[in-house]
């Protein structure tokens, strides 16, 4: 029994660390509900009103979120420098009230302020946003001059309170956070094999959803990693383990990715296409809807189902010989004479299970220290002194990247800063003329479309999920208004259940976000004693108005249209791209050893800013699917790119440990083609008028192999899935042609 409630805690553990990796959203939750559910407890302590308890709960809220550094040290230098900004905040708040113009104006020139801060870095950021809402907190309940000192006790309350949850009650360190990441890298590996194990076993008629979860989970995976690579400098002791760690959950990406591929290639008989694994609604290859069912792939699923126990159990965890002669069996895969007898196909299946049972080895022993190896067989043993070899080859690179920022009106905080000042001073104007009270809402939805947005049409979509969330929690509001009445404990519970939810759904799905902020609102007006059903529609037509007035500002003030930014980080994406090929490739053909793993970090951050800039153009309600199809397809193309350039990069940095890959320098030939295409669509998406052409013709990447010197060994010691890398990376880049309408070389006769 005691096993078996261990093994439920487990799963569930595992489950919650999948769907939120790192805990953040539940610990970003439970942080503010902490923050504002003590100050309202020392606050009723004593003995305020409610006016007052509104406004410690609201700034409780503010000095919560707004804070975004990493560090300690520096959040605690933050929150001290927040508190004097915030009295200020709400002394102008106060003392402008009566003088409608000066009051407005002062509104404008902080609106400005705040967004202009954001280019200082986190704390920029989080003392304009905190300047910001505490001067519409001052708004909100009226403040007024001969109210100050209880404000001012209310907001000291609230900032004590976010300290006190922050770093005693909820805390949370940069190495904690990373070893959550880490075991949320390990439950979504596990759910990503779980899902691969479904598409070796579905039907005709459930192939088409296993495919897609194979989808879903290898761009989770590659999200978990993505955040844990933007961690290691803070959670790790030395940038040597940094770089350990990062190099194994690449390889572990890696493999699993690589996994998926071959299944499918299995399954259907045919070559899958890596673009399969990354277009959403991709068809399945013809061969693929019956899966083929024999002894081996019999075997083929046993193992699916070992390697997923391999990686969510420790060997040291309770049957640690069973585990052990699993780990052995796997690892064996790696070795020709125990592959089991099977198609060519299958066999790159068992082989590329001894692969990512190997990246499991390799990660558990980065992240839990050496293993026990008594039990090692002979392929095992040779799997840990690789990886002993890769860790003492190791050596920290330097980051010598050196971009010129922009600089005036070509900053984005200073575009940003102007463009929401404009739409700001519309919403003040258009706000007074629907409600001379209550016209700051419209002023803090043009405020909020702008953050974290670069485009007109980025602004366009967070006002549209604004607004529908916005009206679906009116009608929630006035739902929890009139359940609540005047019972002031009850209504606050209820906005602190609001309050998580917001931020526990913060991150994927602004939508959701609007809908608990509005229903929160409308039990604070009831407990301020001027709700009313008017007032929350009042609410919807302001936030119309101020999201019509940020998207009118973004289009017509210093626009940044969306296609000229995806455009800008396409040339960006493209350029990181041709960084780590041509270095891979260098590197493989003998040249000096570079920091691949960095440059191979640079282009997934690269690719991900790209993905959420084209959200715009592939959201379900645009009017233009052409377009929409156009950018989700050239998007796919760039991940099946980064995962082959990827590869190339793991795979050169083992040159100086592994005698099974060696460097060649025919290599240099084989690459050349790549990198004059990458950069040639990258001129061509820059400006079409230039005279560039891309070569789609001529010789394989195999054949640029051929020796120069008959008799001569054909591949020397450079492993095939160097050349199926490259040769697919070729054809992926040549692909972007197309649909980039990149002009094309005729064909040579």
């Amino acid at each position: 029994m005691k096993a078996a409630g261990r093994s439920v805690w487990a799963r569930l553990r595992d489950g919650v660390a999948a769907s939120d990796p790192g805990l953040l959203r539940l610990t970003a939750g439970l942080r503010t509900v902490g923050a504002i559910a003590l100050t309202l407890a020392v606050l009723s302590f004593l003995d305020v009103d409610v006016t007052r308890l509104v406004a410690g709960a609201m700034a409780a809220m503010v000095a919560t979120f707004a804070i975004r550094e990493k560090q300690r040290g520096p959040q605690a230098v933050t929150l001290a420098l927040g508190l004097p900004v915030a009295l200020t905040s709400v002394t102008l708040g106060a003392l402008l009230s009566s003088h409608v113009v000066a009051g407005d104006l002062f509104f404008v020139a902080l609106i400005f302020s705040a967004v202009y801060g954001r280019r200082f870095g986190d704390r920029g950021t989080a003392l304009g946003l905190i300047g910001f809402q505490v001067y519409f907190l001052s708004l909100f309940v009226g403040a007024t001059v001969s109210g100050l000192p209880e404000l001012y006790g209310a907001i000291l309350v609230a900032f004590l309170s976010s300290g006190l949850v922050r770093f005693v009650l909820v805390p949370e360190t940069p190495a904690h956070l990373l070893g959550r990441l880490r075991e949320a890298f390990r439950a979504r590996l596990a759910q990503l094999v779980s899902a691969q194990l479904e598409l070796l076993d579905a039907g005709p008629d459930e192939v088409e959803k296993a495919l897609e979860d194979v989808r879903s989970g290898t761009a989770r995976l590659h999200e978990t990693a993505m955040m844990i690579q933007g961690r290691l400098e803070e959670g790790t002791s030395d940038e040597a383990t940094a770089r350990l760690v990062q190099r194994r959950v690449a390889d572990a990406e890696i493999a699993a990715e690589r996994l998926g591929l071959l299944l499918l290639t299995a399954r259907s008989a045919e070559r899958a296409s890596t673009l399969t694994l990354h277009l959403p609604g991709a068809p399945v290859p013809a061969g693929g809807h019956l899966p083929v069912r024999d002894e081996a792939t019999a075997t083929l699923g046993r193992d699916l189902q070992a390697l997923r126990m391999l990686v969510l159990r420790p060997v040291a965890e309770g049957s640690g010989t069973a585990l052990s002669h699993v780990r052995n069996r796997l690892l064996g895969y790696r070795d020709e004479e125990n592959l089991p007898p099977a198609s060519a196909a299958v066999q790159d299946v068992f082989r590329g299970i001894g692969e990512a049972a190997r990246a499991v080895l390799g990660l558990r022993i980065a992240l839990e220290g050496p293993q026990d190896d008594s039990d090692d067989t002979p392929s095992t043993a040779r799997s840990r002194e690789e990886l002993d070899a890769e860790d003492a080859a190791i050596d920290a690179g330097e980051d010598d990247s050196d971009e010129e920022e922009p600089t005036g009106l070509r900053r984005p905080t200073t575009r940003a800063a102007v463009q929401v000042s404009v739409g700001s001073s519309l919403a003040i104007v258009g706000g007074e003329f629907l409600s001379s009270q209550r016209w700051y809402w419209a002023v803090l939805a043009c405020w909020i479309v702008f953050l974290n947005t670069a485009s007109t049409g980025e602004i366009m979509v967070k006002g549209y999920r604004r607004l529908l969330g916005t009206v679906f929690g009116v009608v929630a509001g006035i739902v929890l208004a009139g359940l609540v009445g005047q019972h002031t404990w009850t209504a606050f519970a209820l906005v602190l259940l609001c309050v998580f939810a917001m931020f526990y759904t913060a991150p994927f799905s602004y939508t959701l976000m609007s809908f608990f902020v509005t229903a929160a609102l409308g039990v604070l007006y009831t407990l301020l004693h001027t709700y009313s059903p008017s007032v929350l529609l009042l609410r919807v037509a302001e936030t119309a108005l101020g999201a019509a007035c940020g998207i009118v500002a973004a289009a017509f003030v210093l626009p940044v249209r969306t296609d000229r930014r995806t455009n800008d980080l396409l040339v960006t994406v493209l350029d990181r791209l041709a960084d780590v090929t041509e270095a891979a490739v260098d590197q493989l053909s003998g040249g000096p050893a570079a920091d691949l793993l960095d440059k191979a970090r640079d282009l997934d951050q690269a690719l991900a800013d790209l993905r959420a800039a084209t959200q715009p153009l592939t959201h379900p309600v645009t009017p233009l699917r052409a377009r929409r199809d156009t950018a989700r397809y050239v998007v796919a193309l760039l991940e099946t790119c980064a995962y082959h350039a990827r590869s190339l990069a793991a795979t050169a940095e083992l040159l100086p440990t592994h005698p099974s890959i060696a460097a060649d320098p025919r290599l240099r030939r084989a690459g050349r083609r790549i990198a004059h295409n990458i950069g040639a669509i990258a001129a061509h998406v820059a400006d079409p008028q230039a005279a560039v052409e891309i070569e789609i013709t001529g010789s394989s990447i195999a054949s640029l192999l051929e020796p120069d010197v008959p008799g001569t060994p054909r591949y020397g010691r450079v492993t095939d899935r160097v050349l199926r890398h490259l040769q697919r990376l070729d054809e992926s880049v040549t692909g972007l042609a197309r649909p980039l309408k990149a002009p094309v070389a005729a064909p040579r006769r």
